[in-house]
């Protein structure tokens, strides 16, 4: 920024593993988004190498990205981008037309819990409902890696158990490896390892010996 040198992350090392289910803990500020954006090839690290099973993404030009992103790469934001003209069944089938082995949209919706919504418009979904529209639309084309940033951010308590417990299932029954984004520490029990982050770096990384199921959380 002009004369002034922001550090986002700073000696950031880490390594997702297959199926495993990460949380990624930190005040706004502290790096996480940055990390996430990087990790699905939407930002480029000024230094450093990114890879993705043995394939280097860095320094592999805007086509690899663009291939990595669409093959192997699911998003879900904390605002669901849903097209309101769309039904959920729509929305989900915009991913699965450019998706090489996609799961059919109303599977991908009954595996979110949303199997009785399917030709609703997004108007006519709680917040909860469209952002597990949202989380079908990532999963559609069954990734390699789903990233998650803050999506429960804009929920209550129990319509983000319900998005949780949405996230938990695809983690568990199609062995997608997860990596969530969020400021709630009790978030953080449901997951297998969770990154704690603080002014760009990763401060703590603590293993839960036990994962709580989303239904037994408060917050």
């Amino acid at each position: 920024m002009g004369a002034v040198e922001v550090a986002a992350l700073r000696g950031v090392d880490v390594e997702l593993r297959q199926g495993e289910l990460v949380v990624l803990l930190g005040p706004s500020g502290s790096g996480k988004s940055t990390l996430l954006n990087i990790l699905g090839g939407l930002d480029a690290p000024t230094a450093g190498q990114v890879f993705f099973h043995d394939q280097e993404l860095t320094g592999g030009g805007e086509r690899a990205l663009n291939l990595y992103r669409r093959w192997h790469v699911g998003f879900v934001f904390q605002f669901y981008n849903l097209i309101p003209s769309l039904t959920a069944r729509e929305n989900v089938a915009l991913v699965t037309e450019i998706a090489r082995d996609p799961m059919a949209p109303h599977e991908a919706l009954e595996l979110v819990g949303l199997g009785a919504r399917l030709d609703h418009f997004p108007a006519q979904l709680s917040g909860g409902e469209q952002q597990r529209v949202a989380i079908a639309r990532a999963i559609a084309k069954r990734p390699a890696l789903l990233l998650c940033d803050e999506p429960t951010g804009a929920l209550d308590s129990a319509t983000g158990i319900l998005v949780l417990e949405a996230i938990h299932r695809v983690n568990r029954e199609l062995g997608t490896t997860t990596a969530l984004i969020t400021h709630n520490a009790v978030i953080a029990e449901v997951a297998d390892r969770v990154l704690r982050f603080a002014d760009g770096r990763i401060v703590e990384t603590r293993v839960n010996e036990t994962r709580r199921a989303p239904k037994e959380l408060a917050w």
